[in-house]
């Protein structure tokens, strides 16, 4: 068998080996997914809901609010820092796939002794050096995919971001909104409760009524005064909450001036559980960081099997001892190495890839079940604070009715203060919770739009043109 013949076996076996692949990729299912999630069974009524949720509340400072926290939040600034670095990881570590090529030069300078003497002389020589990792096993384009995956994780998890920052400055802007609502309330109980004392204190002075009814009257007002602090407390935190969100310092009256809660009407549809598959990014993100992970441990097994290098180098030469002589000068060398003993250390690496990726399933599958609870939670909390609310204005009216009948009855003498007293507390509580139950409402469906996901994040996450050096790694 002559040389050449060797030769071409040779680079048919290697051409045979190219890309051969020593692990078998990873295959997932997300779990069994129901038919229908098990709170919408108990509905009749639903509309869809999708795109940019939060314009349905026809709110222009709310939707002010959003485009300037959707561009300057500073966790999002953050999370595209961080797919910087992963793509240009990504970059670096790809390049090891293609050949390099440098340019490369010496001089020196050298003294020689001979039978007849020394001579000194210089030497130059300029070339270029090109080298390639022939990629047997496959072990460094899942290294690329691995890197990849990590972006792509992280591309989603931006994704997660602008859903949770939606949904957290919605919910703030409506706690302001209730809030104000409240202090609004506040101050009509604390004016009627004045004029009570007023009234209470004109029938003293005619004989008609008790120092304790004053005393009565005075004490329902110091607890309706005491009340207005709490609300103002939680007014001013949640406008330095908007802020930070926006990327502000705090700011007075930042969330507007709105105290009116928005009607949300009847509970809109959660769609088929199997969409929330595609609509969740953080779904997506821990099943890239599954194949991100298959690909290491591929990329582990791979390192244990035989690499092969090839190497050369073409140049010039020139040579002054004297008489300036030239000449170009190559050479080729492949080379191949076979760990045979590392003190265990690719096995090792091996194993420890195999449990981060039985760790990394675990998590994919959790945040599948995560994806649902948060879902089921979201349409049980609408029911149910549904129905508080219903509840809450019924008996809104029967103690408004109550109190009618015993300021009537005191205004007649049929009874004294204790249950005007009694009435008004009850109209009153009442009042502040059916503004609590219908601010929370409106929190139940921002959280269930926040679980639900959706694909409107799409127009804030643009493609990146790392992406096309990318296709061949699908």
């Amino acid at each position: 068998m002559n040389k050449i013949t060797c030769t071409v076996i040779m680079v048919a076996l290697l051409a045979a080996l190219v890309g051969c692949s020593v692990h078998e990729p990873i295959s997932i299912e997300p779990g069994p997914v129901p038919e229908a999630f098990l709170e919408e069974k108990k509905r009749s009524v639903v509309k869809q809901i999708g795109g940019r949720w939060w314009e349905q509340f026809e709110d222009k400072v709310l939707n002010n609010l959003m485009d300037e926290v959707l561009i300057n939040n500073l966790d999002l600034e953050q999370a595209y820092a961080r797919l910087d670095q992963f793509e240009a990881v990504y970059l670096t570590v790809d390049s090891q796939r293609k050949p390099f090529l440098n340019l490369g030069g010496t001089a020196s300078r050298d003294k020689q002794f001979t039978a007849i003497g020394s001579t000194t002389g210089n030497t130059y020589r300029l070339s270029v050096n090109a080298g390639y990792e022939v990629d047997l096993w496959q072990k460094l384009k899942n290294q690329s995919k691995a890197a990849w995956f990590d972006t792509l994780s992280t591309r989603e998890n931006i994704k997660t971001i602008y859903i949770s920052l939606s949904a957290q400055l919605a919910d703030l802007y409506f706690i302001a909104v209730e809030q104000r609502a409240q202090l609004q309330l506040l101050d009509a109980i604390i004016a009627s409760y004045k004029d009570t004392v007023e009234r209470i204190e004109f029938r003293y002075q005619l004989g008609q009524s008790g120092a304790l009814e004053i005393y009565q009257a005075r004490q329902e007002l110091a607890v309706a005064w005491q009340r207005r602090p709490i609300f103002e407390r939680t007014l001013a935190r949640t406008e330095h909450a908007i802020a930070f969100l926006l990327g502000r310092l705090p700011e007075d009256s930042i969330a507007g001036s709105l105290t009116t809660l928005p009607d949300v009407g009847t509970i809109f549809s959660a769609g088929l559980p199997a969409d929330l598959l595609q609509k969740r990014p953080d779904i997506e993100a821990a099943f890239m960081q599954v194949k991100a992970q298959d690909a290491r441990l591929a990329a582990a097994i791979a390192d244990r099997f035989p690499a092969l290098s090839l190497t050369g180098a073409y140049g010039v030469s020139w040579l002054d001892f004297g008489s300036m002589t030239s000449g170009t000068f190559w050479n080729l060398l492949a080379s191949a190495g076979q760990p045979m003993y590392d003190g265990g250390r690719r096995k090792a690496e091996e194993e420890r890839n195999r449990a981060a990726l039985r760790e990394v399933v675990a998590n994919y599958r959790q945040t599948v079940l995560k994806a649902f609870q948060e879902v089921e939670d979201g349409l049980s909390d609408n029911r149910t604070t549904e129905e508080r609310l219903s509840l809450l204005k019924e008996q809104d009216s029967v103690s408004n009715a109550n109190v009618r009948v015993a300021r009537d009855g005191y205004s007649y003498g049929i009874n004294d203060y204790l249950p005007v007293l009694i009435a008004e507390r009850q109209y009153f509580d009442v009042q502040i919770q059916v503004l609590s139950a219908h601010r929370q409402l409106v929190s139940d469906r921002i959280s269930l739009v926040r679980a639900l996901g959706g694909d409107w994040m799409e127009e804030f996450v643009p493609q990146n043109e790392v992406e096309e050096f990318a296709v061949e790694l699908e």
